[in-house]
């Protein structure tokens, strides 16, 4: 339609072929100059295997370089496929002594979530850089002790929100900021999946399982990036159809947040529904998504006719050029550890609002 025209987004500019000085603290300041940094991933599950590792073949600023791993099954395999030397390959007990491999900027956890603190932790001291998947722990506590060490060892610590580097949601991120609708009055967030495995970490509440921590944090985001605000309390209901495979867990949560400026939004996460929209009403419009937190691609429109579908070939490749970027460049992170603490901030509060049947303020 010729009436409808695309949202202005300033995107972050990504440099190829970067000169950035060499980001291991304990590297030599003669150290040469690198245009790529390392990147070492930590955990070859699904996630590893199946998206980061073909990612980083897409990436600019940054290259797969070394493996951790507690399946020595696997190596050969990841050798063969991305020609990782045996110098840089670990598993989980000589993990530590990858501070002296110069070969290695950046460690990557890719671990379950229960896992997340003590290697993030271990990782900031061998000196590397840290990117770590959300969510990032299962505790405030944690959070804050991951953050701790990365500022102690003076390295960055970037939480793997891809959705916060896609160009469709700094869309509804900068309706946000510029108000041409006026104040958010509702927002509908909803994210969640069918999962059809019985012996899952996700089904484990001592690996961090549960629908919340994993697919309710896109749900969380999805109201507190449209809002712009930090929600300030929250009710919350957690439920299953599943008891014989979510006893331990959550299989379903549906909470209703409350913002400082009168704004409520309505949200649920599940691994028991198809479900990944957003809906953002404002005083004088609307806003929808869906998907909106997608691996292939998010797209929406809003009351003005106005189309959100910016093209994005790998939002994984995109995370991490632009993360390696910033290091590189000695700019801030996009998505820092401090992002993740607020949603595990939320998300500590849910949980005691289902567990207590009660508002909990935040």
């Amino acid at each position: 339609m010729e009436n409808q025209r695309r949202i202005f987004i300033k995107k972050a500019g990504i440099i190829g072929a970067a000169i950035a000085f060499s980001p291991n603290v304990l590297l030599s300041a003669t150290a040469p100059k690198k245009e790529k940094l390392g990147v070492a991933l930590v955990g070859l599950g699904y996630y590893s295997t199946d998206l980061l590792a073909p990612a980083l073949q897409l990436t600019k600023n940054c290259e797969l370089k070394g493996i951790v791993t507690g399946s020595p099954e696997k190596i050969p395999i990841w050798q063969e496929k991305y020609g990782i030397e045996d110098k840089n390959v670990y598993n989980y007990g000589n993990f530590d002594s990858i501070s002296n491999n110069p070969d290695i900027d950046v460690i990557y956890v890719v671990l379950p979530p229960s896992m997340h603190a003590e290697y993030t932790i271990r990782a900031a001291n061998t000196g590397k850089h840290v990117w770590c998947e959300k969510p990032m722990a299962p505790s405030v506590a944690e959070c804050e002790a991951m953050i701790k060490a990365c500022d102690d060892n003076k390295v960055k610590l970037a939480i793997g929100y891809r959705c916060q580097h896609d160009p469709n949601i700094q869309a509804y991120m900068n309706v946000a900021k510029e108000r041409p609708f006026g104040k958010v009055k509702m927002v509908t967030s909803a994210a969640g999946y069918f999962d059809g495995r019985t012996n899952h970490w996700k089904q484990n509440k001592a690996l961090g399982g549960g629908a919340m921590g994993d697919m309710g944090v896109y749900a969380l985001q999805g109201a507190r990036l449209a809002t712009g605000e930090e929600p300030n309390s929250v009710m919350a209901q957690a439920s299953t159809t599943r008891p014989e495979i979510y006893h331990e867990v959550e299989e379903t949560m549906m909470f209703q947040l409350e913002f400082p400026s009168g704004a409520r939004a309505s949200c649920q996460t599940s691994f028991g529904i198809n479900m990944n929209h957003l809906q953002v009403n404002y005083e004088k419009g609307w806003l929808k998504m869906e998907p909106h937190s997608s691996y292939n691609g998010n797209n929406g429109s809003m009351s003005d006719s106005t189309i959100i579908n910016f093209p994005i070939e790998n939002q994984q490749a995109k995370q991490m050029d632009e993360d390696a970027w910033a290091i590189m460049n000695q700019e801030s992170l996009l998505v820092p550890g401090e992002e993740g603490l607020r949603d595990i901030r939320v998300v500590e509060a849910i949980y005691k609002s289902a567990n207590q049947n009660c508002a909990v303020k935040i």
